[in-house]
């Protein structure tokens, strides 16, 4: 079991039909911001247990929970075969986000909020040296790690072969590519491949994307924080598959 804190991640977890054992309540938290949640949760047949404010800190681990925490089932990730399988089913080209090593739970969950906001059918996280879902990132997602595909593979590099394989074109950010975003065709089946903070793309991710692009900056600073280069770059793909419908 995991915990899960904040109006929004409870809201979005009980909206996608994941399993609650409990919802936890602060007694001092305003009815008008909590009511919609528990009648949710009571209509789901889920136990509500109102408690106090410090027993809700200790039982979420934060004070950064809005009054609210739930006990909830692990995060269950699917595999890659699964995650290009319900691509398919879409009707759609695929739009997939594949993140090399991004560590800070806070950008991790900024971008599978934009993520799931701009259509992507999956996201795949490796599972060394990166973040996973955890409560914190499904908080900073508002709740849409709970609508969005996330596969977890133990070699990223297999996994980009697969992709290719099943005729995924790969598309590198990297602020040393003289390419822009904008100068990139985004409309077929593509995966957009984000690097860690700092670190950007390892050397044999980069040479398994088909295209390598930039966010052209004006000023010193070369580059963006990667949860902002996310939407950036993932607009531009929305942006590009309305034009050509």
């Amino acid at each position: 079991m995991a915990i899960l804190y904040g109006i929004h991640p409870v809201e979005q977890a009980l909206a996608a039909g994941r399993p609650l054992e409990r919802l936890l309540v602060a007694r001092t938290t305003s009815r008008s911001r909590t009511q919609k949640l528990v009648d949710a949760a009571r209509r789901a047949r889920v136990s509500v247990r109102f408690v106090s404010r410090d027993e809700l800190d200790r039982e979420a681990g934060t004070r950064d929970h809005q009054g609210v925490a739930a006990i909830v089932g692990a995060r269950q990730y699917l595999d890659l075969e699964d995650l290009l399988a319900q691509a398919r089913r879409g009707g759609q080209p695929a739009l997939f986000v594949i993140l090399d090593g991004v560590e800070d739970p806070h950008n991790l969950g900024a971008i599978l909020r934009t993520a799931y906001c701009a259509g992507a059918d999956g996201v795949v996280l490796p599972e060394r040296r990166a973040a996973g879902i955890t409560p914190v990132v499904e908080k900073a997602s508002a709740g849409a790690s709970e609508h969005l595909a996330v596969a977890r593979v133990t070699n990223l590099n297999r996994a980009l072969e697969r992709l290719k394989e099943a005729g995924i074109w790969l598309v590198g950010l990297d602020e040393r590519a003289e390419q822009s975003f904008t100068d990139v065709d985004l409309t077929g089946p593509i995966g957009i491949v984000l690097g860690g903070e700092g670190k950007g793309l390892h050397e044999h991710v980069r040479a398994k994307c088909e295209f390598l692009v930039s966010i052209p900056t004006a000023g010193a600073i070369r580059s963006l924080n990667v949860s902002v280069a996310a939407g950036v770059v993932f607009y531009e793909a929305v942006r590009q598959r309305r034009t050509k419908k």
